[in-house]
């Protein structure tokens, strides 16, 4: 065999083995949620807790968080998505332990600190319920991209909320990673398949 041919051979040899190690190696993208190659920036934003507590871009630093807009009054979707969440607390946990779960209120003329504490404790201890007056609260939705509209505030005290039943997850560095959008059957109330958000999730973290 001569010089160029043995070159040759082992220029497709190189080649085939780094092709082979990429593919070993190549961390699978997530399947079912939204997921931003190029995570998405956050607007400033400033909420409170149902402590009582500031809450800024500063407290999502260090932690992968789950954000859901909802409120106390929500008669089907808000519950729904807690106790989902709720049930699967432990193993998003296991996943990364600094993972936490963030109710902010899109109903803050009812939604006191107070009435906040009592709903979330309801279905776990470790989520946090935030709120902030609509002139806060809007920026911060259209910057997570989880719209509200409230109809007839004025004239009921029993009016309802229309909001979105979508998962926005926010990486360590207090940027949007991802949207995990509901899954609506019908006559079923619209959730987010937990499975596949663990599944996803867990894809995300070591994408990371």
């Amino acid at each position: 065999m001569n010089k160029v041919l043995i070159i040759i051979v082992a220029i497709i040899a190189t080649s085939a083995g780094a092709v082979g190690f990429h593919l070993l190696t190549k961390k699978p993208l997530p399947e079912h949620a939204l997921y931003y190659k190029q995570s998405r920036a956050l607007t400033n934003f400033q909420l409170v807790d149902q402590a009582g507590n500031q809450f800024t871009n500063q407290k999502l630093r260090g932690k992968w968080s789950f954000v859901f807009f909802g409120y106390t009054s929500c008669p089907d979707v808000c519950p729904t998505t807690l106790q989902n969440l709720s049930f699967i607390y432990e193993q998003l946990q296991e996943i990364d332990e600094n993972s936490q779960v963030l109710l902010v209120s899109v109903d803050p003329q009812r939604d006191s600190q107070s009435k906040l504490a009592q709903y979330i404790a309801y279905f776990n201890e470790d989520f946090l319920a935030l709120r902030a007056e609509h002139d806060k609260l809007y920026p911060f939705a259209r910057s997570l991209g989880l719209m509200y509209a409230i109809s007839d505030a004025n004239n009921s005290e029993n009016y309802q909320v229309d909001h979105s039943a979508s998962l926005a997850l926010i990486n360590p560095d207090a940027k949007i990673a991802a949207i995990f959008k509901a899954e609506q059957a019908l006559g079923e109330v619209p959730s987010i398949d937990s499975d596949k958000l663990l599944e996803d999730y867990q894809k995300i973290v070591a994408l990371y």
